[in-house]
């Protein structure tokens, strides 16, 4: 990891896109805007619960006042109630790429949801077709052993996948079982065989704390300023469509899966804010598994004093080299 960030090597070819990625409440909207005062630049939302209508504070979705002042994509582009997917976003993010460009700006891509930057950066594999038997096979094992025992096994099988998912997420456990016992391989050797759909050139940065003890206090401190601006009372307004539930995978999201008992079933508010947080720190440590795992990112300490500037200016070296641009409206 570096202190700050290292300006670009001379033959480096300067970049189409710019990809900020970081742990959750590492800063990275801070350091977005602040090269928005440098550079003329549009964010594309690199996250999977601000795709959705009405996950705004729980997820963070800059407000109106900060869409005004800096054009954002990629909100707001699902309801709940309907899916949404790495490749889908993929193909978004190219789309918005090309067009961010075509006006004579920068496209910086700004998130945390790792999936959807490897889905960008690395392609997305062809896998083996679903087949629904075999998923209701692995559901009942789930149903007799818990999707924990599943995700123990899928660790011996293939730890390369078990390390990357939460031993909650039955639906990528799931998946990665059904890959291994439908085709004999399993899903990581799968995902190795992939490349990008488009040829553009991504300059990838991503905010890694060095002092996790800062960062906890971060993620507590952010959770209970959600909260006062309205969390727990948004999880409210989305129970009283009556169309959602814990099968809903938008309500997979950290905080909304953890607030949702309070409002459907009654659950213990405190009992479920404490369990958001613990949620959050370990959504933290699986965004590090999937940075550390993938040496294109460029790590940077952002407690570190100058880091910021340091990385604005590296950036801002890459894109010069393009020549002159115009700083636009």
């Amino acid at each position: 990891m570096t202190d700050g960030a290292d300006a670009p090597l001379p033959d480096e070819p300067a970049p189409d896109a710019v990809l900020l990625a970081g742990l959750t409440a590492s800063g990275k909207t801070d350091w977005a805007l602040a090269l928005a005062e440098r550079w003329p630049i549009e964010i594309v939302s690199v996250d999977s619960a601000q795709v959705y209508r009405g996950f705004d504070v729980g997820a963070a979705k800059p407000s109106a006042a900060l869409q005004a002042r800096v054009p954002h994509h990629l909100l707001d582009i699902r309801d709940p109630t309907e899916t949404y997917s790495a490749g889908e976003f993929a193909a978004d993010a190219v789309r918005a790429i090309e067009a961010i460009r075509g006006r004579g700006r920068l496209p910086l891509l700004v998130g945390g949801t790792m999936l959807y930057f490897r889905a960008l950066v690395q392609g997305l594999a062809i896998l083996p077709p679903a087949e629904p038997q075999r998923r209701r096979e692995i559901d009942a094992r789930a149903a007799r052993l818990g999707w924990s025992a599943l995700h123990a096994e899928l660790m011996q099988r293939d730890p390369q996948a078990a390390q990357r998912i939460h031993p909650h997420d039955a639906q990528r456990i799931q998946r990665a079982l059904e890959v291994l016992e439908s085709s004999g391989r399993p899903i990581s050797e799968w995902q190795r065989g992939t490349a990008p759909a488009h040829n553009l050139i991504l300059q990838r940065w991503a905010l890694v704390p060095a002092d996790r003890a800062v960062l906890v206090q971060r993620i507590e401190a952010r959770f209970q300023a959600m909260l006062a601006d309205g969390f727990f009372e948004e999880v409210q307004r989305l129970h009283l469509r009556g169309d959602l539930s814990t099968a809903t995978p938008a309500l997979r999201a950290v905080g909304y899966r953890q607030l949702w008992p309070c409002v459907a079933a009654g659950a213990d508010r405190d009992t479920a804010i404490g369990q958001a947080i613990a949620a959050t720190r370990q959504l933290a440590r699986r965004q590090l598994t999937w940075i550390r795992a993938d040496p294109g990112w460029r790590t940077v300490d952002p407690l570190q004093p100058g880091a910021r500037e340091n990385w604005i200016t590296a950036v801002l070296a890459a894109l010069r080299q393009r020549g002159p641009q115009s700083r636009g409206p």
